[in-house]
């Protein structure tokens, strides 16, 4: 009795230790840019009288118009969160605008901080400087549930049937990092991802932002996930979203490292991200 009694207590508590690794495995994960260990000063905003941000106005989930018009979204939160950061939200403002009107506003003073998905390439930084990113978009590949395909994927995906959009940076860099991939190409992202659901193809590899609002929605019919890790390539998808601010306030710009900064390591960040991106893309 003894005996059958430990047994069972032993099968508990590994019944236990599995639960608890399965549970920190379903944990989402937060995109992290920041060093902990870094240490940014704190730049002094006193005569800064006051700070419009500038954003979108149909950039949904990142600048959008609510029910009641009002304007809301991840940008909007986290402009409100810099400022307070920088302890300025009294001198703090979020107006949107459509996108083509941004560079003109900026341009004629009407803000001093654009957070509205502005590329940063060559051109670009010739009217901006730009905060370091706070968001990265990954490639990811995604799997029926029932397939087995794990890390590592550059092995695993040699010879599978693997979706991809037509003419975009992410065929063009499945085809240079999974060379034994069978690229199979799609023009509409509906017929991607129905092959997919369907069985037709055996992956999908794409942006991952949008791959984590489909499985989240109910076109997937819960059918698929996440395989493997984030894939980021800046040579291919860019280096992210950052906050752009005028070439000569280079001060402004390093307050904002200070407050992204901040917010990526008191969980600030974390919270906004899941607060948009349920389904984490990481």
């Amino acid at each position: 009795m003894h005996r059958t009694l430990t047994l069972l207590l032993s099968a508990l508590a590994i019944m236990t230790a599995l639960a608890g690794s399965a549970a920190r495995a379903a944990e989402p994960s937060i995109p992290n840019y920041w060093d902990e260990r870094e240490r940014l000063p704190k730049p002094d905003l006193s005569g800064v009288e006051r700070l419009r941000f500038l954003t979108t106005i149909d950039f949904p989930p990142f600048s959008f118009l609510d029910g009641q018009g009002r304007l809301s979204g991840f940008h909007v939160d986290l402009a409100r969160e810099v400022c307070r950061e920088l302890d300025i939200v009294a001198r703090c403002q979020i107006q949107g605008l459509p996108w083509d009107e941004l560079d003109a506003a900026m341009a004629t003073g009407q803000g001093e901080a654009l957070i509205a998905g502005t590329p940063i390439n060559a051109q670009t930084r010739e009217s901006y400087l730009f905060s370091r990113p706070y968001l990265r978009f990954p490639a990811r590949f995604v799997v029926r549930k029932s397939t087995t395909l794990y890390e590592p994927l550059y092995k695993a995906i040699d010879g599978k049937r693997t979706g991809v959009m037509a003419g975009t940076a992410h065929e063009a860099m499945l085809r240079r990092y999974f060379p034994d991939a069978k690229a199979v190409t799609f023009t509409k992202p509906e017929w991607l991802q129905d092959a997919l659901r369907e069985g037709r193809i055996d992956g999908i590899f794409g942006d991952g932002m949008r791959l984590s609002f489909w499985l989240a929605g109910s076109a997937s019919q819960n059918c698929c996930r996440f395989a493997g890790g984030p894939y980021l390539a800046p040579e291919f998808l860019g280096s992210g979203l950052a906050i752009a601010v005028k070439r000569d306030d280079a001060v402004l710009a390093r307050a904002f490292d200070f407050a992204l900064r901040e917010i990526s390591v008191n969980g600030t960040f974390a919270e906004l991200y899941l607060k948009y991106f349920p389904v984490s893309f990481y």
